[in-house]
């Protein structure tokens, strides 16, 4: 997907000396997703936030395909091309990291290593993906009628009663956090969801047999479901698995200072 398609909106943080880290945010996120993390690595790495198609600042000019995980992937790349970054190492969150994956799966030379935060290769049965769309769709209906601000924010609220965010309500900066979702245009939200939800994302568990990039995969004790979608991607390919102590499926947000130093060690 050629990159005229996209205006991305994306900033550098830490010292230019050093190697570039590639963050990618997750669903509703921002490039600021990252922001407490990056603080503690901005001495020894230079890192790049963006925000992705449907999020924040960032604008599609072309068709809803613009929303994709292959056409953003793509769209990706040749930023990166543009920025001429020839390779960097790649961390991403949930929906960015399904998106990191595939990236780091079809592009391998572009990523000396990666790190995935509570995220999947996809779904492997086809009648399970169908109704994850169907699920999706239901999501993006609720996010398009989000007309006031006020019925946004009941939307964010209910969306952190899922089980898989553990206790994230209690922490202290959570009002904060959907002061930062806010930003964001239920609208453009919608369609990020309908294209590069996990019901419609290209299935990854074939093609993570083949990775030979090292990999290592962080997920929150709280976070059930996902520690058995990681455990089994150690089954298939070579990576270290870290099971983060008093967190749910936001680790970065939960707990910062964990995550940042499984980021420095693994780099460095």
């Amino acid at each position: 997907m050629s990159l005229e398609n996209y205006q991305f909106h994306y900033s550098f943080t830490g010292n230019y000396q050093k190697k570039t880290i590639l963050f990618l945010h997750g669903f509703m996120g921002n490039c600021h997703e990252f922001d407490e993390t990056i603080k503690l690595l901005a001495d020894d790495f230079y890192c790049l936030t963006i925000d992705l198609p449907g999020h924040g600042k960032t604008q599609v000019f072309g068709s809803d395909e613009c929303y994709t995980m292959a056409n953003t992937a793509q769209a990706l790349i040749n930023l990166l091309d543009n920025l001429k970054i020839a390779q960097c190492f790649l961390v991403g969150y949930s929906m960015g990291g399904r998106l990191a994956l595939y990236l780091n799966l079809h592009f391998p030379q572009r990523f000396s290593k990666v790190i995935l935060e509570s995220a999947s290769p996809g779904l492997i049965a086809e009648a399970e993906g169908l109704e994850r769309v169907k699920s999706d769709e239901q999501i993006a209906r609720k996010l398009t009628r989000c007309v006031e601000e006020s019925d946004f924010r009941a939307f964010l609220l209910n969306w952190y009663n899922q089980r898989i965010f553990g206790y994230i309500k209690n922490h202290p900066e959570f009002e904060g956090m959907i002061e930062s979702r806010l930003q964001n245009n239920p609208l453009e939200l919608a369609k990020s969801l309908r294209f590069m939800g996990t019901g419609c994302q290209p299935c990854l568990w074939k093609k993570l047999e083949e990775n030979r990039n090292p990999l290592l995969l962080l997920v929150g004790e709280y976070d059930e479901k996902f520690i058995g979608v990681n455990r089994k991607m150690v089954n298939v390919c070579e990576a270290q698995l870290k099971v983060i102590s008093n967190s749910g499926h936001n680790i970065h947000f939960e707990s910062t200072l964990a995550f940042g130093e499984y980021i420095r060690k693994f780099l460095i």
